[in-house]
C-alpha cells in the first residue's frame, strides 16, 4: 500500500455556487507550496489527496502543506471510526466499525477497547471508487480561506514584531499582500535590509509568494529633522509612509493598506496619531488588524508563523534612527498641517519613489 496524504479544507463548503473558483485557487496554491517536490494532487468528492511522491519527503510535504491557508487539517494515510463517503458500500459506518475492530482484536489479542475514552483512533475514509483511506490522526492545518480571494493588500512592513503578524492574519482570509518596507540607510545597516527580506520570506510561505517594495526615506527624516520640531518626527514620517504606500498600492493594483498598528501601544498609535497618518490617505481602505491585540497575543503568533526569532534581532529600523525623547503623543492636525507646509511634500514623494527596489525573496 502506498501512503498518501489527506487535505480537508475550512470554510471552501460554504460558498455555495462559487465554490469551484475556490477550490481552483486552493488547488492552485496547494500545488505551488509543493514546486520542486514530486508529487500528484486529486481532488475527489470534499477532499483533496496528494500521492506519488518519495514517502522520504513526507515531513516536508506536510510542514509546506501546513502553511497554506484554507487546509483545515491533514493526515497521513495508507492506500477504524468511519466517514462512509460512497453509500452504495455495502456497509454502513456503524457496521464497518463493528467488522474492523473485530478484525483488529483477532490479530491483536493484547488490544482492548473502550469507546469512551481510547487511546488510539483508527480512522477509515470510503471513497466513491471502492478505495479506502485508512489513517490514525489528523494535523491541524492553517485554516482560513485560499489566498488569492479576497483581493490583494499592500503591508507596510517593518523589522518588528507586528507587522508581519498583521499581513499574517488578512492573507489568511484570502487576501495576497505584498509589502513595502521604509530603511534610513545609511543610517541603518544593510543587515536590517536583510533581516526584513527574511521576514517577507516566513510571510511569503503563507501567500503564496510575495514581492517586497524596498524605499528609501533618508531625505525625508533629514528634512524633517531639519525644518520641524523634534517631536512631530514620528508623525510626519507616518504621514508621508501613507502617501507613498497609497501611491504604490494604486500601481500594483492592491485594494487596501496594511499596517501592523495597535491602538496605545507606542506614541504614533494613539487615535490622534492614527487619525494623522489616516487623513492623508485619499481612497484606499486602511486595514489594522491587530488594533485591539496586547503585546503578549501579537508575540504568540508572531512565534506560531515562525517569525518572532528574526523579528527581534538587533537590528534597527527607519523609525528609529530619529526617535526623539519625547515623541508627539496626541498630535492637533492643524498643528502638524502648518509644520508639513514647511516641507516639499511631492518632491520629496518623487525622490523616495526614485529609490525604490523591487525584491521577490
Amino acid at each position: 500500500m502506498d501512503n498518501v496524504i489527506i487535505i480537508r479544507y475550512c470554510e471552501i463548503h460554504l460558498k455555495g455556487k462559487n465554490r469551484g473558483y475556490f477550490e481552483k485557487v486552493f488547488m492552485n496554491n496547494l500545488e505551488k507550496s509543493l514546486t520542486g517536490i514530486q508529487h500528484e494532487i486529486r481532488r475527489p468528492s470534499g477532499r483533496y489527496i496528494v500521492e506519488n511522491f518519495d514517502s522520504e519527503k513526507t515531513d516536508l510535504i506536510l510542514s509546506r502543506l501546513q502553511c497554506v491557508f484554507g487546509v483545515h487539517t491533514l493526515s497521513v494515510a495508507a492506500k477504524v471510526e468511519t466517514n462512509r463517503a460512497d453509500k452504495k458500500f455495502p456497509l454502513n459506518s456503524m457496521q464497518l466499525n463493528a467488522e474492523i475492530g473485530g478484525r483488529l482484536l483477532a490479530e491483536n489479542p493484547s488490544l482492548s477497547v473502550d469507546v469512551h475514552a481510547p487511546e488510539h483512533t483508527v480512522y477509515i475514509d470510503i471513497r466513491e471508487n471502492g478505495t479506502a483511506l485508512v489513517f490514525g490522526n489528523m494535523m491541524k492545518g492553517a485554516g482560513g480561506m485560499p489566498v488569492g480571494t479576497a483581493g490583494r493588500g499592500l503591508l507596510l512592513i517593518s523589522g518588528g514584531i507586528d507587522s508581519p503578524v498583521a499581513g499574517h492574519m488578512i492573507a489568511k482570509r484570502g487576501m495576497n499582500v505584498d509589502c513595502i518596507h521604509f530603511h534610513s540607510y545609511p543610517y541603518t545597516n544593510l543587515q536590517a535590509k536583510e533581516k526584513v527580506i527574511e521576514l517577507t520570506r516566513i510571510l511569503g510561505k503563507y501567500n503564496a509568494g510575495v514581492t517586497l517594495y524596498v524605499v528609501s526615506i533618508t531625505r525625508i527624516q533629514e528634512e524633517i529633522h531639519k525644518n520641524c520640531p523634534e517631536e512631530m518626527m514620528i508623525t510626519l514620517m507616518r504621514r508621508f509612509m501613507m502617501r507613498i504606500a497609497e501611491r504604490l498600492a494604486r500601481k500594483i493594483g492592491a485594494q487596501c493598506i496594511i499596517t501592523g498598528e495597535s491602538l496605545g501601544q507606542v506614541a504614533s498609535q494613539t487615535i490622534e496619531g492614527i487619525t494623522s497618518s489616516n487623513a492623508v490617505v485619499e481612497d484606499l481602505p486602511v486595514l489594522r488588524p491587530l488594533v485591539g491585540f496586547d503585546k503578549t497575543e501579537i508575540v504568540e503568533r508572531s512565534k506560531a508563523m515562525g517569525a518572532f526569532e528574526t523579528s527581534i534581532l538587533p537590528y534597527e529600523d527607519c523609525c528609529t534612527v530619529f526617535l526623539p525623547k519625547h515623541p508627539l503623543i496626541r498630535p492637533k492636525l492643524n498643528e502638524v498641517l502648518a509644520q508639513e507646509n514647511k516641507l516639499n511634500v511631492e518632491a520629496l514623494i518623487e525622490e523616495a519613489f526614485a529609490t525604490m527596489e523591487i525584491i521577490v525573496p
